[in-house]
C-alpha cells in the first residue's frame, strides 16, 4: 500500500507566502520532516517520493491553479494510490480561524474550489484533510479571493512555525492511524 500526501496551492512565485497556498507551506514543512524531495515532476504534478514512518509515501503538488486541483486524481490512480481513503489533502480554509490547523475523516468541499475539484475528481467525499485556517477578513464586504491569495501578515508568519509543526503531527498521525487500521 502506498498513501498520498497532497497540497493545495496555486504555482508560481507570485503565490509563494499567500494564505491559499498553506496546504503548500505545509507540504514543504512535512517534505522536511519526511526527508523527501519535492524535485521530480511529471506534466502538471511535482512530487516526491519515499519511505516515512514505516510506509510508502508520495507528497504531491498539482502545479495547478487551484481550481484545477482535481487534474492530480488520474496522477495518483497511475502511481498505484488508487483509493481516496489512502489520500490526505493539505488545504487552506476560511472557515476555520488563524491559528488552528485542524483534522476532518471526510466532508465537502465548504466552498474551498481545489477540495472541490478534487472531490469531483474522485467521485468521494471520503478524502481525509488537513485544513490550515486563515480565517475570514475582518472588513465586512472584503473580496474574499484579493483576502487569500494575499500574504500572511507579519504576525501570521511569526506564528507560522507552531502551526505548521502541529499540521506536521496531524499528518504523521493519520499516517500511523491508516498503518494500524491495515495491520489490525
Amino acid at each position: 500500500m502506498s498513501l498520498a500526501v497532497i497540497g493545495l496551492g496555486n504555482p508560481g512565485s507570485d503565490y509563494e507566502g499567500t494564505r491559499h497556498n498553506a496546504g503548500k507551506i505545509l507540504l514543504d514543512h512535512v517534505a522536511s520532516l519526511a526527508g523527501i524531495s519535492l524535485g521530480r515532476v511529471q506534466g502538471e504534478i511535482r512530487f516526491g517520493e519515499g519511505h516515512w514512518l514505516g510506509e510508502r509515501i508520495f507528497l504531491v503538488f498539482p502545479e495547478t491553479f487551484m481550481n484545477l486541483s482535481g487534474r492530480v486524481v488520474p496522477w495518483l490512480r497511475l502511481h498505484g494510490v488508487e483509493s481516496p481513503s489512502e489520500w490526505l489533502l493539505l488545504h487552506d480554509d476560511l472557515d476555520t480561524p488563524f491559528g488552528m490547523v485542524r483534522f476532518r475523516e471526510k466532508g465537502g468541499s465548504g466552498g474551498q474550489r481545489g477540495l472541490r475539484s478534487i472531490l469531483a475528481a474522485a467521485g468521494s467525499e471520503t478524502i481525509a484533510r488537513v485544513k490550515f485556517g486563515i480565517g475570514r477578513p475582518l472588513s465586512p464586504g472584503a473580496d474574499i479571493s484579493q483576502y487569500v491569495l494575499s500574504p500572511f501578515t507579519k504576525d501570521e508568519r511569526l506564528r507560522l512555525p507552531e502551526l505548521l509543526q502541529t499540521g506536521g503531527h496531524l499528518v504523521e498521525r493519520w499516517i500511523q492511524s491508516r498503518l494500524s487500521k491495515v495491520k489490525g
